[in-house]
């Protein structure tokens, strides 16, 4: 149980001018329905193999335009 937590990538927070490597996107996470800026994850894989979990923020999807 523990060896499976230890595999488990450490979320990396994504800032303006980060380098990232990805080869291939695992997963994206849907924006909460609110109007403003919120957290989402992606999971990706880089080149060579290793999977990372990126935080980086989105508008949310809540927002109406009249």
């Amino acid at each position: 149980m523990i060896q499976a937590a230890e595999q488990q990538p450490k979320v990396e927070t994504y800032s303006y001018g980060t380098k990232l490597d990805i080869a291939k996107v695992i997963s994206v996470e849907t924006p909460a329905r609110v109007c403003e800026a919120v957290p989402v994850h992606m999971v990706y894989e880089d080149h060579q193999g290793q999977r990372h979990v990126l935080e980086y923020r989105v508008m949310g999807t809540g927002c109406q335009i009249h």
